[in-house]
């Protein structure tokens, strides 16, 4: 049984403030869980007696047999599946001469948990480690980002920095993406190792980010000149970015 005492201690995890003291973050649903469990250590999972029959040898700290309509009350989802589990956010350090050999994203202020956990999932397609984020980013371990990343939040490494000083220090070319930028399919050799920025939603790159990057990008529209959409949704953007640079 899922007690009130325990509802409340997963809701209590909605707000950052909360995860960040804890140290903890909640992921639900059969896919994200399994996912998650053989690479994050679990603190406690809840799911149905089917599902808990099912997945004999799950590993957790503490493990609760609820049923579907004590999982909704402690849920976020619109459709709450047959388990929920609650996993520790990871300690991930920086290594630097890894970053400087590799290519690596970072991101100016994204607003959007969805966004910002479909860039997640998108970095690990196209094999990069890790994630800078400005300092005003959404948190990545917002629910609805981790649910989002598919898993990938486990395989991905995310920080908050101070891009306008981190990203300068580690001497490799900042690409950023502006509509006055160089035509993305007129680059024939991209670096390995390099920084993809990639502004807020409506905004795009601030001002002072805009003073670091090095080479300016533009992913141009079909036909050239058209009216058509004005901009595209920055974790559509990113992947497209990411394709050409691992072409």
């Amino acid at each position: 049984m899922l007690s009130k005492a325990k509802i409340k201690w997963i809701h209590s995890l909605d707000l950052k403030k909360n995860r960040t003291e804890l140290h903890l973050f909640v992921a639900e649903g059969h896919k994200l869980v399994t996912d998650l469990l053989p690479i994050m250590p679990c603190r406690f999972l809840t799911a149905t007696a089917e599902w808990l029959q099912n997945h004999p040898n799950i590993r957790s700290a503490e493990i609760v047999e609820a049923s579907l309509q004590e999982i909704t009350k402690a849920s976020n989802q619109q459709h709450p599946q047959e388990v929920l589990a609650i996993f520790e956010i990871p300690d991930i350090a920086l290594d630097l001469n890894k970053i400087k050999n590799e290519l690596s994203l970072a991101l100016d202020n994204i607003q959007d948990p969805g966004n910002l956990g479909t860039i997640i999932r998108t970095a690990d397609w196209f094999g990069i480690n890790t994630l800078f984020c400005s300092i005003g980013c959404v948190d990545a371990f917002n629910p609805k980002t981790v649910q989002a990343s598919m898993g990938s939040i486990a395989r991905v490494s995310v920080h908050y920095l101070k891009l306008e000083e981190f990203l300068p220090a580690l001497s490799i070319p900042i690409f950023g993406t502006f509509l006055e930028g160089k035509n993305l399919n007129e680059f024939n050799n991209l670096p390995e190792a390099a920084v993809i920025l990639m502004g807020n939603e409506g905004n795009g790159i601030s001002e002072k980010l805009e003073q670091i990057v090095n080479e300016k990008i533009y992913i141009p529209k079909y036909p050239a000149g058209s009216k058509r959409a004005e901009s595209l949704n920055v974790s559509i953007a990113t992947a497209i970015v990411c394709a050409a640079f691992r072409k």
